[in-house]
């Protein structure tokens, strides 16, 4: 007995190493819970505001990472997921949503003059239309909120009742759950009572209070200022029928398909108004997109261009990149830190700004490059030399990028295969194309094919030097540089009217385009996988 308590003691630690390791534990558990303790925290401050909105698909996703996260690090099993939950979580968030998002946008018809759902519409207009008359009843106003929804809270200014007033009607309320002070309500039970200047911010063009009306037997109520008019108006809507119609003249007007939205039309085909709503389209979008001339007509030489304009900017890039770093790499070379610092500037330099000087190094009456050449060329007005300005001009933007990257790449290289090969008597160029060459590629392909994919889609190289043109009187639309994200972008945004839903889906083309393009591409590295 005694022999074994002698060695239970010797295998015991120290009392200060049980204390340094008892710490050592203590510290990680305490951030753990920390951690966890405030992303529950943040999860459960969102719920009632989630809940208020119902946004019930947020509400349960929310949850689940709380879930998720308490289940994989409150324990120390599953090693794994500890290290690929936090990346997982990311790629989800800020990858596979806002895909999932772009998509459910191109199947709706969102844009500027359907920003509002039909129900806000249709009082906007019947709001619209209303005239006051003599005898009028006056409100003093308030504007209360409770979720997402708007509330005018209105005080009689004759009668003293007060009233809660919505799109679906005028309700009064109890005198004891409100709070009356100079004819407007100041406090009421359910409502968070809005500040004059958000009464403003709201009230702007496509605000939720903007055309705001509440729907009377005698008309409706629309605000005035920070007062309140009921307003007699001679138009009724029908829900049974969708429809409305003209109380004075009796002509009614029902919802008629204008392209990507519709329009309260009378049957001799007079607009009561131009404004629609938003709604779900299904895939007429993507429909547009291949059948509209405007589009189908330029697509073919635009997308040739947007072809070569990826592939060039990366060849020219990366083969004077290696050239200069193969120069570089040399051991023979004097000076090489200065010069490969030298070479780094123009990476150094925000690509913004790099784009707006060499904007102004083309003009053709004062510019740098006709001043020191002697030229005359009109770089932005002939559409060939407009393409030499963007080429050049991401040449000179990129190639220290992979001026970097191939010299990272030579340097990986083992110099004994180049001894080897030179043993055997292959000259430096023979040495350079069978092995330093093959090697390379191994390292930097997948990086070709990702700087491919950026330039396919390279928006700011076109639009801060040339924005897509030059133009010809015959096609307004489409320019000589125009690349397919540029084009569509003035397509869908160049108007006065927005339309991002159909953004959206020319956006989602383009990205299952880009990926087809980097998928075939990959495909083709797989050969370099038998070098060795």
């Amino acid at each position: 007995m005694e022999l074994t308590a002698s060695r239970r003691t010797q295998a015991e630690p120290p009392p200060d190493e049980k204390i340094e390791q008892g710490s050592s534990k203590t510290l990680p558990m305490v951030v753990k819970i920390v951690a966890l303790g405030t992303i529950g925290g943040l999860a459960a401050a969102l719920t009632p505001a989630l809940l208020s909105q119902q946004r019930w698909a947020f509400l349960i996703a929310i949850w689940a990472i709380v879930g998720a996260l308490v289940f994989v690090y409150a324990t120390k099993r599953y090693i794994p997921a500890k290290y690929l939950l936090p990346g997982a979580l990311f790629l989800v968030v800020f990858v596979v949503y806002p895909i999932l998002m772009t998509f459910q946008l191109s199947t709706t018809n969102f844009g500027d003059g359907t920003r509002t759902d039909k129900e806000t519409t249709i009082a906007r207009i019947i709001g619209g239309s209303a005239q006051q008359v003599d005898g009028a009843r006056q409100f003093g106003l308030s504007v209360g909120q409770a979720g997402t929804d708007y509330t005018f809270l209105l005080v009689d200014a004759e009668t003293g009742d007060v009233f809660a007033g919505t799109a679906d009607g005028l309700a009064p309320l109890d005198a004891g759950s409100v709070t009356v002070e100079n004819g407007v309500v100041t406090e009421a039970e359910g409502y968070t009572l809005l500040t004059k200047s958000e009464i403003n911010t709201l009230s702007q063009r496509d605000g939720p209070l903007d055309g705001f009306a509440v729907p009377t037997e005698g008309g409706v109520i629309k605000a005035q200022g920070f007062q309140a008019v009921e307003l007699y108006t001679p138009l009724e809507y029908d829900q049974a029928t969708d429809t409305i119609t003209n109380t004075e003249t009796g002509t009614t007007y029902t919802p008629v398909q204008v392209g990507d939205r519709k329009y309260f039309t009378s049957e001799s085909g007079e607009r009561l108004s131009n404004q629609s709503w938003g709604e779900n389209i299904g895939f007429d979008n993507y429909v547009r997109a291949f059948t509209d001339p405007r589009i189908s007509s330029d697509f073919v030489g635009i997308f040739l261009w947007t072809l070569a304009f990826a592939v060039l900017s990366v060849a020219t890039t990366f083969f004077l990149g290696l050239l200069l770093a193969t120069a570089l790499n040399d051991d023979r070379m004097k000076g090489q830190k200065i010069y490969r610092s030298v070479l780094l500037l123009p990476y150094a330099i925000p690509g913004f700004i790099s784009l707006l000087v060499w904007s102004g190094f083309y003009n053709t009456e004062f510019g740098l490059i006709n001043d020191l050449t002697g030229l005359s060329i009109n770089w932005f007005g002939d559409p060939f030399w407009a393409k030499v300005a963007i080429i050049g001009t991401n040449l000179w933007m990129g190639f220290p990028y992979m001026f970097l990257v191939c010299t990272g790449a030579l340097q990986a290289i083992p110099g004994d295969l180049k001894e080897a090969a030179s043993i055997d008597g292959a000259s430096g160029f023979v040495n350079f194309r069978k092995i330093t060459f093959p090697l390379l590629l191994v390292s930097v392909a997948p990086l070709l094919v990702s700087s491919f994919a950026f330039n396919f889609n390279n928006f700011n190289a076109i639009f801060l030097l040339t924005e897509g043109g030059p133009f010809s009187p015959a096609n307004p639309t489409a320019g000589g540089t125009d690349i397919l994200i540029s084009y569509t972008y003035r397509l869908a945004f160049g108007s006065s009217a927005q339309q991002i839903g159909f953004a959206s889906a020319i956006s989602v083309i383009l990205f299952v385009l880009t990926g087809v393009l980097a998928a075939v591409q990959f495909r083709a590295t797989r050969a370099l996988e038998d070098v060795n």
